[in-house]
């Protein structure tokens, strides 16, 4: 499995007990949408390694506690801690219109209504008051509230993201 096929899931944040179990970070939005996965691959020297789970609980958003097979002690967790977890994007279901999935829209050029090319869209800041979209625009850095009525069309054909950001917010940034 390549990265390149693959969306990052989240990373494996701490152990959880003595017996294997570990703390897995879910950066994504709907964590509760992972329940039911039976795998995962984790980047172990920047090979994408398959691991299989026993068991997988649902613990304070976004964080589960999960029991992976073959990992029975501490030692064995210590090799996963802070490593990378990924799934194929082929098990996505494909979204239309204005939804899109954090990773899809990394690298999709920016443009506003009222300003006109931002930039490149970074990433995505999932903070769960106040989730941003990080825009570079050269060396300059835009961040911009992931409000409701913000995106108003997700060109997935020429990736190209179209907002409508509050009034003067980007002019802050670039002017």
């Amino acid at each position: 499995m390549n990265k390149a096929d693959c969306f990052h899931l989240g990373y494996v944040a701490k152990l959880h007990g003595f017996k294997g179990e570990v703390s897995l970070f879910l950066d994504v939005t709907n964590p509760e949408d992972y329940i039911d996965i039976d795998n995962v691959f984790i980047d172990i020297n920047n090979q994408l390694t398959p691991f299989f789970i026993e068991s997988f609980k649902l613990k304070n958003h976004p964080f589960a506690a999960v029991k992976f097979e073959g990992i029975n002690s501490e030692m064995d967790a210590k090799i996963i801690l802070r490593k990378n977890l990924y799934l194929p994007s082929s098990i996505l279901k494909e979204l239309e219109g204005n939804n899109f999935y954090d990773h899809e829209v990394v690298g999709y050029k920016v443009f506003d209504e009222q300003y006109g090319e931002v930039g490149v869209l970074e990433s995505v800041i999932d903070l769960s008051v106040n989730p941003l979209i990080q825009v570079m625009n050269g060396s300059k850095e835009v961040l911009i509230p992931l409000l409701d009525d913000l995106v108003k069309k997700v060109d997935r054909e020429n990736k190209i993201l179209f907002i409508n950001a509050p009034t003067g917010l980007i002019s802050l940034y670039l002017d």
